[in-house]
């Protein structure tokens, strides 16, 4: 909360009395479509660490990648979706206060996740390697659409 007279908090001389001094900055404000995108991403994240806790075990793999194959693609995976996933999710948090209640932008998240899920499905190779180019094209046009649909929300 900031005070019009340049305050931080109360320690600063402001509190929650409005008397044309005081400027009370509290919103109730939820974002419930980049809550459900934190959530689904945080449960991939999850399921994505086991995969790699799997590999590891099956393949003896203690520290590291061993140099193992499947070791390697579990943890890629792993690592790519925390690579992506959080600028995705900064833009969606962004764009919902700009366009509260949009469905464009809950399907949104829910494709990227959904690519997200099969990119990691495919880094595993074999008949579901498609799943990884899926992903990392999904991925790559949700970060790019939503960057467009920021800028031209910011010039608006």
């Amino acid at each position: 909360m900031l005070c019009k007279r340049g305050g931080a908090r109360k320690s600063a001389g402001c509190d929650n009395k409005t008397n044309g001094d005081n400027l009370n900055m509290t919103l109730p404000i939820t974002l419930p479509i980049t809550l459900g995108a934190v959530a689904a991403a945080a449960l991939i994240n999850i399921w994505l660490s086991i995969r790699c806790g799997q590999a590891r075990t099956s393949e003896k793999v203690s520290v590291g990648d061993g140099g193992n194959d499947k070791v390697i693609r579990r943890m890629r995976a792993h690592a790519n979706f925390n690579e992506n996933t959080p600028l995705v999710l900064v833009m969606i948090a962004a764009l919902e206060f700009a366009h509260p209640g949009s469905t464009a932008l809950a399907a949104v998240a829910e494709v990227f996740m959904a690519g997200r899920v099969a990119h990691g499905i495919g880094m595993d190779g074999g008949s579901f390697g498609i799943g990884r180019m899926i992903g990392t094209i999904i991925t790559l046009v949700t970060q790019l659409g939503l960057a467009i649909w920021a800028i031209a929300s910011a010039m608006a």
